[in-house]
């Protein structure tokens, strides 16, 4: 993975810290995983041995490891940082050298997906302590996306573009959904990404389950098939686009929806510039496709942030009324499911200042979104 001093810039450390005392909590905690890469650039692995990192809210932070993870974390962005790293052995107790450091806190925060297995531990060693989730921290940083970052993100999505360009010469009837989608999970490792996180190859019915993944089910003249796929890359940022695909023709009522749905998409892409909602994103795509007739199939929100992870804030969801920042990168992707098939165009975006892009939107994804006939 990236030790790229831009993606992972050391004063990071400095303002999670301010972070934390301006939440008022005592100690940030997190364990591996996108927080401790956000923060740090470590890429650590997941392990029944703790790896924490610990910011005090007035006192330096430091990071704890396993004494065989040392030379990972001192070869990591970490080392580079002015960040003290202590070790324990074995048969050490983590937990207990970093309630000796740190104390008695009344209010903690934990990474978000941290192991119950270390949670539980921590809930133990801080009795007393009201324990929040980091992302109330960190989720307002991660959001907005530094220069490096987006660039990164573009990276992403030109890669996934160049595999959805071939897509129509692994689809063939007669092959099943996993058949190309093994094809499909090789060339997003070919086109640079170093992890494949998911492929979709829904064909027929299965092309009305969003998150169908593959079958054995054997793709057929006539099917609607939804393809959605990603991966991460080296820099440690996610794609993640969708196109729909058919098979030799189009079922005359799927052609009349997938109409809809691509003005749905288009106009919620239209919609993004810094001020306005992330829900108003939504209810610019869902608006649309209920005026058609169509708002029962459109079963899932419009989009999800993207960074570090494949999900993350902000969500384009009815109710989240956060208002759109420059930066802001997340997907927009409308779908209509109506059983027998279904449709989906998905893109990544990032919200932009109108007075440095000559519009309030970036374009992650570039690849077209007519409906292909294959």
């Amino acid at each position: 993975m990236s030790t790229d001093p831009a993606l992972y810039p050391s004063e990071r450390l400095a303002q999670v810290a301010d972070a934390v005392r301006a939440a008022d909590l005592d100690v940030l905690l997190l364990t591996p995983g996108p927080d401790l890469r956000y923060v740090t650039g470590y890429d650590a692995k997941q392990l029944e041995r703790l790896t924490c990192l610990v910011v005090p809210a007035r006192r330096e932070a430091f990071l704890v490891v396993p004494a065989l993870e040392l030379k990972a974390a001192q070869a990591s962005p970490a080392g580079a940082l002015s960040l003290e790293i202590v070790t324990w052995e074995e048969t050490g107790h983590p937990f207990g050298l970093i309630k000796k450091a740190v104390g008695d806190p009344r209010e903690i925060a934990l990474s978000d997906r941290m192991w119950a297995l270390h949670a539980l531990q921590f809930r133990d060693a801080f009795p007393g302590a009201r324990q929040h989730l980091a992302s109330t921290v960190l989720s307002p940083l991660r959001m907005r996306k530094s220069a490096a970052e987006i660039a990164a993100l573009a990276a992403a999505g030109e890669a996934i573009d160049r595999v959805h360009a071939n897509v129509p010469r692994w689809l063939k009837t007669g092959l099943t959904e996993r058949q190309v989608g093994a094809k499909i999970a090789e060339a997003i490792i070919a086109e640079g990404h170093v992890q494949v996180d998911f492929v979709i190859v829904g064909s027929g019915p299965n092309a009305a389950s969003p998150h169908h993944e593959v079958s054995d089910r054997v793709i057929q003249d006539g099917d609607v098939v939804v393809v959605d796929i990603g991966g991460t890359m080296p820099s440690g940022y996610c794609s993640d686009c969708t196109r729909t695909y058919a098979m030799g023709h189009a079922p005359d009522d799927f052609t009349k929806y997938y109409e809809v749905l691509h003005t749905a998409q288009e106009a919620a892409t239209r919609s993004v510039r810094p001020g306005v909602t992330a829900e108003s994103v939504d209810r610019a795509a869902r608006e649309l496709i209920a005026d058609a007739g169509y708002g029962q199939w459109f079963i899932h929100r419009t989009g999800h942030g993207i960074g570090l992870e494949s999900h993350e804030d902000p969500y384009i969801v009815a109710g989240n009324t956060i208002p759109l920042e420059a930066g802001m990168a997340f997907s927009i992707e409308p779908g209509i499911y109506p059983g027998p098939h279904g449709a989906r165009i998905e893109d990544i975006v990032v919200c932009a200042d109108p007075a440095a892009t000559g519009s309030g939107v970036q374009l992650m994804n570039n690849a077209p979104r007519d409906l292909v006939i294959v």
